[in-house]
């Protein structure tokens, strides 16, 4: 079975989502990644896998369901960070954020028997999700992140390799995200949070 990797900040104001500072406060910002952070393990939990492992920058919290080993985010940018997380797997496995809380454990769950590498495209340019069979961090390293060609690069990486397309799906990076994000799952913690937030004058 596959690992299931989740890279994460730890929700603390200032530290996550500040792109959502305005419209919202810092701490506004902190709770609805909090929410974010929350549905997307509470997928992960209820998704097959032989291991559930969080990738975490920074101390977990209430929100860490059972059934997750914690490892400590590495030194250096984002592509060296992604790199080490997949270094430490021994057989296949998928990664994803904690920015798209409305993931599924269908969309989750993923079958190597026929490719050799998932690839999750984000509507913002980026990537949502990277699966590989044989784990290489080399396939992250040197990867430009954060940019709008960041997932075309990442997908470049990947060629020569049989890869199964997952749908592309909206990161929560502005407040505009969040809503439809929100309207994609209106069931979960984050929708909630978000009309919570609404409903106090927001």
């Amino acid at each position: 079975m596959t690992t299931l990797l989740v890279i994460a900040k730890e929700p603390r104001p200032g530290r996550v989502k500040t792109r959502l500072t305005p419209p919202f406060t810092p701490e506004e910002a902190a709770a609805l990644a909090e929410a974010s952070l929350a549905d997307t393990l509470d997928v992960v939990a209820r998704t097959p896998a032989r291991r559930r492992v969080l990738v975490l920058e920074g101390a977990p919290g209430p929100w860490l369901p059972p059934g997750f080993d914690v490892v400590r985010q590495c030194a250096g940018g984002l592509d060296e960070r992604l790199a080490a997380a997949f270094a430490g797997c021994d057989g296949p496995a998928l990664l994803i954020g904690m920015d798209t809380p409305q993931v599924t454990p269908e969309l989750l769950t993923v079958d190597f028997s026929d490719c050799e590498a998932y690839f999750g495209p984000a509507e913002d340019g980026g990537f949502w999700a990277l699966g590989l069979a044989q784990p290489d961090p080399s396939l992250l390293r040197g990867v430009p992140m954060s940019t709008p060609r960041t997932g075309a690069a990442q997908r470049a990486r990947l060629t020569g390799l049989r890869v199964q397309e997952l749908p592309p799906l909206r990161d929560v990076d502005t407040a505009h995200d969040a809503k439809l994000v929100a309207k994609a799952a209106p069931g979960g913690r984050f929708a909630a949070e978000l009309e919570r937030l609404a409903g106090a004058g927001r």
